[in-house]
């Protein structure tokens, strides 16, 4: 095997290979990725770049850290989808370096180089660090900042090597750098999980009290630099609303996003595919080990696990990235499953039958979904009480057949891999099941993005950016979107009646003004005498206003 250093060397190329390349090859979507990336646009138009805004008002949900991430890349790159996505890539790059190097330190290098392939060639794991959303970089803070709190609990009891300030000091830096990216959740999972280990180990002390005044200074500090430089800058509006916010996105249910109770166990269970097998599998029935670091650790993976997944389906808004750091914890139970076969060359246990079934069904949705694409008259009965979605059906989206290839390398990779596992040779169906399904994320990736946002947004956002440098005014009427302030790349608001509704539709205007609603408004829009129709196209209709 290379050397440890060459190892890391060959994981950073392979992830900037999947992760870089055709970043800025299809539009953001609304609303997360258009919202950050407009946020960022704003700090660079503005030179304000304490305070999150959106539209050029204050944008309460989320501290600066990602944004200042997207807008420093944005001063290199341009403004667009490729620096807006990079910041991603460049996360995975480090995640799956850190990921390496923190299962190397516990169970050495082949459990280091499994537990990367199981996050790799999972598909939500994967497709994250291609998105231009907050969650890869928050997940990572907060993974950093727990692994820094298990090593600190290990050196408060012998034998310590004397490294537990450190460690306390690196668990408040990280979970800082957590609260900065995403807000109080980044510190409030971390705490929840050291409190449920701390009842597991019967209220036994685990940290000094020195150490813990160290980890929260520099906890507080981090936070800090951005808090109280807004604070002396613009007074407590912006740090209140922020923090009633967050109240209220973990109290109320944000419009169009509930779902039941298990919504987050049927995402990681597909989401995860097919890592999610082997960790269910972990779960059931845990690999024994008697070395007390690891023990140590695994019960610490469990706890976090647990703490996510159970929080985030209490939590009445379910959003599918709402519980993405579970993915760490769950790849890392999936690597201790595929450690032991590929250590001892045993078969796959019964996760194989989960492997293959939920594995089966994606294949083939993949392989039929390019010729219902090409007969694309045959779906639209099923949605004859939808017709906004009846209407992107309409969207000139051509399919040729050739996108089933994705779905057929999922295929033959899973055929594969029962092959080999049939003939024990574990390590190659170990290989090949990673290796393939790594390789169908990135053919659909290439295949399918573009022809879903053909359908979902690509005529609204292709409106927007025929107005790019025209004078005049773009709202969106009964449906929420940012896209027409990223993609006409609206200039500061300079009269404050340019975010009245009322006035835009009704008031004496000094530009033109173009309203944006589906198809399923039309009635009542139509019906405001100001307005009248320039053109609709796939469930979208575009109105216009004189001056």
């Amino acid at each position: 095997m290379p050397s440890t250093g060459r190892l890391q060397l060959w994981i950073i190329a392979i992830a900037a290979v999947l992760f870089i390349p055709g970043l800025g090859a299809v539009h953001l979507f609304d609303w997360d990725e258009i919202n950050f990336a407009e946020i960022a646009r704003e700090m660079l138009v503005t030179g304000n770049w304490m305070q999150p805004r959106i539209d050029y008002l204050p944008f309460h949900e989320k501290p600066p850290l990602f944004i200042w991430m997207q807008a420093l890349i944005m001063t290199i790159f341009g403004v667009g989808e490729f620096a807006a996505r990079l910041p991603n890539a460049i996360c995975g790059i480090i995640t799956l370096l850190v990921l390496f190097r923190i299962g190397h330190r516990l169970r050495g290098r082949i459990f280091g180089l499994l537990w990367v392939l199981a996050y790799m060639g999972s598909i939500l794991p994967h497709l994250y660090f291609r998105s231009g959303i907050i969650d890869p970089w928050f997940n990572l803070f907060i993974f950093l900042g727990v692994d820094a709190l298990i090593s600190w609990v290990r050196e408060e009891r012998p034998p310590a090597t004397g490294h537990a300030r450190r460690y306390a000091m690196l668990t408040g830096l990280f979970l800082g750098l957590a609260v900065m990216t995403k807000g109080p959740v980044g510190v409030l999972i971390p705490g929840i999980a050291a409190t449920v280990f701390w009842i597991r180990s019967r209220f036994v002390r685990l940290m000094g009290w020195g150490h813990i005044v160290a980890s929260a200074a520099v906890f507080l500090v981090t936070i800090g630099l951005w808090a109280v430089v807004d604070l002396v800058q613009h007074g407590p509006e912006f740090i209140t609303g922020f923090f009633w916010r967050q109240v209220a996105m973990l109290t109320t249910e944000d419009a169009g996003h509930g779902g039941f109770f298990g919504y987050h166990v049927v995402v990681l269970l597909l989401g995860c595919f097919p890592a999610s097998a082997f960790a269910l599998q972990e779960l059931l029935r845990p690999t024994r080990t008697v070395e007390p670091v690891q023990q140590d650790h695994r019960r610490w993976m469990v706890i976090l696990f647990w703490v996510v997944l159970i929080l985030f389906s209490l939590v009445r808004t379910k959003i599918v990235h709402y519980s993405s750091l579970c993915y760490f914890p769950l790849t890392y139970l999936a690597a201790i499953q595929l450690q032991g076969a590929w250590e001892q060359r045993t078969r796959f246990g019964w996760s194989r039958y989960l492997i293959a079934t939920i594995g089966g069904i994606v294949a083939v949705v993949f392989i039929v979904v390019p010729f219902i694409g090409q007969r694309i008259g045959m779906i639209e009965p099923l949605f004859a009480k939808d017709p906004f979605a009846q209407a992107n059906l309409q969207a000139d989206v051509r399919w040729t057949g050739w996108e089933s290839i994705a779905g057929l390398v999922l295929a033959a990779a899973l055929l594969i891999t029962f092959l080999l596992n049939s003939r024990e040779r574990v390590r190659q169906a170990v290989a090949v099941l990673f290796g393939g399904t790594t390789l169908f994320i990135t053919i659909t990736l290439y295949f399918f993005i573009a022809r879903i946002e053909g359908y979902s947004q690509r005529a609204a956002i292709e409106f927007y950016e025929a107005r790019l440098g025209e004078e005049c005014y773009v709202i969106t009427k009964n449906f929420k979107s940012y896209a027409q302030l990223f993609y006409t790349r609206k200039p500061p608001v300079t009269d404050p009646r340019a975010h009245d509704e009322a006035w835009l539709l009704h008031g004496r205007v000094d530009r033109p003004v173009y309203v944006v609603c589906k198809i399923t408004s039309i009635d009542e829009v139509s019906a405001i005498p100001t307005l009248h129709e320039i053109g609709r196209k796939n469930g979208f209709v575009f109105f216009q206003r004189e001056p």
